[in-house]
């Protein structure tokens, strides 16, 4: 049996279609579209809060619990590999459902999740809670787009979307300094705490403002293989681009687990030609602009968090800034997002995406370059200009690829949509991740020897090469306790001077993805299902 899911082509000139009949018109505060946006907004301020501040927490989290690196590790991996993998079947809960429990019940399991994080005393503990983090988020991800989706008409929608990833980009890029403030002035726990009182605000709001929606021909069935077929296939993906840099990209298991990924998605894509209500229809795809769209939130993800991934090492290891520090002077990035998010927004609507997605990676792409031109010495007026323009440019890629992706799906595929935007920027960091870090230290393993003996240092065993050349990736020099001075300040040039060679060239490729990103931005147009939220509610 083939696919019976059509996809709706109606423009933004023609009848929106018939409102179901659970749906019943807002009044006063409930279900109006801008008290919908706060709402969301909160809850969704969680979730990216909580991908950078934990990176701070992590060395007292190891301190206090007596955990290994690798136990931390997993503190990061196992909230990421949960919401990378249920994004999109999140995102189908809530189609079939409805958007406003699936975003109730994800911010109550989230904060839920994250108090009981702060409680623990055992490094187990932590990463279980932190893996149920992962799970609650990915429900409230996607159902926050959906409702919006829902609600705004369309010629609001893109604005709402701009005022969304502000959010996004002020917590993500806000979470380092906040985390530094916590865990220096209160104590690591207080990280994860702080996520209490934002979700009992969150629920409140949305018992409140939110109003259920459902499209008529919204699923009523689950693709259980559909989903198992998909969560593995997303599980081997991901799990080898997180575990790549420690396995080797040409060792054996990296390469199992990758084979492993595309024969899954090969074997999910063939079964959902066959069932009657798949889990993600293929005919999706068929949609230029929203194939362009997901393609384009990859490529940003990868230029941006595989570029930004260093400069936080740049900063801290290499300029000898403390967290606080490193996180202020990353605000031109976050103060760009925030100005030029809703800005973006207005211009989408007024424009089209194509343009704004265009010269938006444009800027990101030259931004990158100039990036690549950092120096050991570079001042802060200098490092600002390159970050305030990486923030200009983001903002406009965010809003509008967000707005090409949900906009082109039919209303009851808005949360798997939802699902596909968020899973392709999760793919899209974690490659870049993985792709700019081994760049970087193939980079340092062909140079750090000679550097080495340029300076004069003492020749190094194979075995002492290898532990220093991981010392320097990350921009910290291998200097032995009791070197003395003079060759310790030797050590610190010469790990500094390999590690900005790396963080070039790393940014260099981050530059040329970017490049390809804007040939991909010119396949974007408008969403032509963004319509279908049109009269619900009042602004």
């Amino acid at each position: 049996m083939t696919s019976q899911t059509t996809i709706d082509a109606t423009g933004p000139g023609d009848k929106a279609p018939t409102p179901p009949s659970d749906r019943s018109p807002a009044s006063g505060l409930r279900g109006h579209p801008w008290f919908t946006l706060i709402t969301v907004a909160v809850g969704v301020m969680m979730v990216a809060l909580d991908g950078t501040i934990v990176a701070i927490a992590n060395p007292a989290i190891q301190s206090d619990l007596k955990a290994s690196f690798a136990d931390v590790q997993w503190i990061t991996n196992g909230y990421f590999l949960a919401l990378a993998v249920c994004l999109i079947t999140a995102g189908k809960l809530g189609d079939r459902f409805g958007h406003r429990q699936t975003f109730l019940i994800g911010v109550v399991g989230f904060a839920a999740a994250s108090g009981a994080i702060g409680m623990s005393d055992s490094i187990a503990l932590v990463i279980t809670f932190r893996v149920l983090q992962g799970l609650f988020g990915a429900l409230l991800m996607p159902a926050a787009l959906g409702l919006l989706r829902a609600t705004f008409p369309a010629e609001k929608l893109n604005m709402a979307i701009g005022i969304w990833g502000m959010v996004i980009g002020a917590s993500t890029a806000g979470g380092p300094i906040l985390g530094g403030v916590l865990v220096e002035h209160v104590n690591w726990q207080s990280v994860f705490f702080i996520n209490v009182p934002v979700g009992i605000l969150a629920v409140a709001l949305g018992v409140v403002m939110l109003v259920d929606h459902r499209a008529e021909n919204a699923p009523r069935s689950f693709d259980i293989l559909g989903i198992a077929l998909l969560s593995a296939a997303m599980f081997c993906l991901v799990w080898a681009l997180i575990k790549a840099p420690e396995w080797g990209w040409g060792s054996g298991t990296t390469w199992t687990f990758l084979l492993a990924a595309v024969v899954g998605f090969a074997v999910f894509a063939f079964w959902e030609t066959k069932v009657k209500e798949p889990l993600i229809p293929l005919a999706l795809f068929r949609s230029v602009p929203l194939s362009a769209g997901v393609v384009l939130m990859v490529l940003m993800a990868i230029a941006f968090m595989g570029g930004l991934f260093f400069v936080t090492f740049y900063l801290q290891n290499v300029h000898g800034m403390g967290p606080i520090d490193a996180g202020l002077h990353l605000l031109p990035l976050t103060g760009m997002m925030i100005v030029g998010s809703p800005l973006a927004g207005a211009m989408i609507t007024k424009l089209g995406p194509r343009v704004p997605l265009a010269g938006g990676m444009a800027a990101v792409a030259i931004a990158m370059f100039g990036m690549s031109t950092l120096e050991t010495d570079t001042g802060s007026a200098v490092m600002s200009l390159w970050f305030a323009l990486l923030g200009l440019g983001l903002a406009p890629v965010m809003v509008g690829a967000t707005e090409v992706i949900v906009g082109n799906a039919p209303m009851e595929l808005s949360g798997v949509a939802g699902g596909l935007q968020q899973a392709a920027m999760q793919i899209g960091g974690s490659l870049g991740t993985a792709v700019l870090g081994a760049v970087m230290a193939s980079k340092v393993d062909s140079d750090l020897a000679g550097n080495w003996k340029d300076a004069g240092l003492p020749e190094l065993t194979p075995t002492q090469l290898d532990q220093a050349a991981e010392a320097v990736q990350v921009g910290v020099p291998p200097v032995a306790k009791g070197t003395p001075e003079a060759i310790a300040t030797k050590i610190a040039d010469v790990a500094h001077d390999t590690f900005i060679s790396g963080m070039s060239l790393a940014s260099l490729v981050a530059a040329g993805v970017a490049v390809v990103a804007v040939l991909v931005a010119l396949l974007t147009k408008r969403g032509q299902n963004a319509e279908a939220g049109a009269g619900v509610g009042h602004i």
